[in-house]
């Protein structure tokens, strides 16, 4: 048992890092006719936050329910620290801890009192005390969980999620329904767990959470992988495309000048006070040129930097229209 002064270690990793942890091919699961997961494939590096962000209704519980081998699959191959946890399910169950969307507790257990209860399930779990410190619940540690927080209660699912020493922590929709100052102490928690040891796959819908927390991700949607890589590799994915924000003279639209038939550009939205324009490269310079020959000076022109939520739209927008 670890000193009452230490803080919680993943257990002796058997690779080295940045190998990956959990591998995960063509994975599939329906359930009668609607198909839930098609063609799922994904791997995880060790000592990493892996984000999978989707829709809501898009197969990320349902993946990541798979891997931890609490759902069947119905095809595909699944490797979790080097082993099929379907074939040896109890040589994967205390390496890798499990904080569910939907998970609750009894409303009158304490803190205290379920991790005490949880940490019996193990045969060489983390000090309950140790935890209730380093997640900040020691001054909650005999609240009832019904009058615990919101935000403490995310962290007590986290604490249990840890109690079993895992080298792996799977975290779903960790912080739906936070207010924003309790997500930001959450996503500084969840590092502060990576930075013991501990490699995290972070199901969100949240753009800001991604790109705050993970290190790769991947964008399901309609039980498909669309897009994998680091934030900034997705946001550059599409570095061909721009998009602007532009402002006319009263009395002017971009319909009336022809700014939406430009072939250069693919899109004309209306934004507050103005028109967002998103096409090619050169969709800048085509318009304004436009507008030049017309003798019309625009009141305003403000270039945007394409995010993860704009790339994110485009991906998912693009896959419903194609399904």
């Amino acid at each position: 048992m670890p000193t009452p002064t230490s803080t919680p270690t993943a257990a002796p990793p058997d690779q080295s890092d940045g190998d990956p942890v959990i591998r995960v091919q063509h994975l599939r699961k329906a359930y009668r006719q609607t198909v839930a997961v098609h063609d799922v494939s994904f791997e995880v590096r060790r000592g990493e936050i892996f984000g999978i962000l989707g829709p809501n209704g898009a197969g990320k519980t349902t993946t990541v329910e798979i891997v931890a081998n609490l759902r069947p699959a119905d095809g595909g191959r699944i490797e979790v620290l080097g082993v099929d946890p379907r074939r040896d399910p109890a040589r994967v169950k205390e390496r890798v801890g499990v904080q569910l969307q939907e998970s609750t507790l009894q409303g009158q257990i304490t803190a205290r009192e379920a991790l005490r209860l949880y940490a019996a399930f193990y045969a060489d779990p983390e000090d309950p005390e140790t935890l209730l410190r380093m997640l900040g619940l020691q001054e909650r540690a005999d609240t009832a969980f019904d009058d615990l927080s919101g935000g403490q209660k995310q962290r007590l699912s986290i604490a249990l999620a840890l109690v079993g020493r895992p080298e792996i922590a799977i975290l779903d929709e960790l912080t739906t329904g936070l207010d924003p100052q309790a997500r930001r102490e959450t996503w500084d928690l969840v590092e502060r767990v990576r930075d013991s040891g501990v490699t995290i796959v972070l199901v969100t819908h949240f753009m800001d959470e991604a790109e705050r927390l993970c290190d790769r991700l991947m964008v399901v949607a309609d039980g498909r992988v669309v897009a994998a890589g680091t934030p900034a590799e997705l946001t550059g994915a599409t570095r061909g495309a721009r998009a602007f924000r532009l402002a006319l003279p009263d009395g002017h639209t971009p319909s009336s000048l022809g700014v939406d038939t430009l072939p250069e550009v693919t899109e004309v939205t209306p934004t507050q006070g103005g028109w967002t324009v998103s096409g090619g490269h050169r969709v800048l310079p085509a318009v304004v040129r436009a507008l030049d020959e017309q003798g019309v000076v625009p009141d305003e022109i403000q270039t945007r930097t394409r995010s993860l939520e704009d790339v994110f739209v485009e991906l998912v927008t693009r896959t419903e229209r194609n399904s």
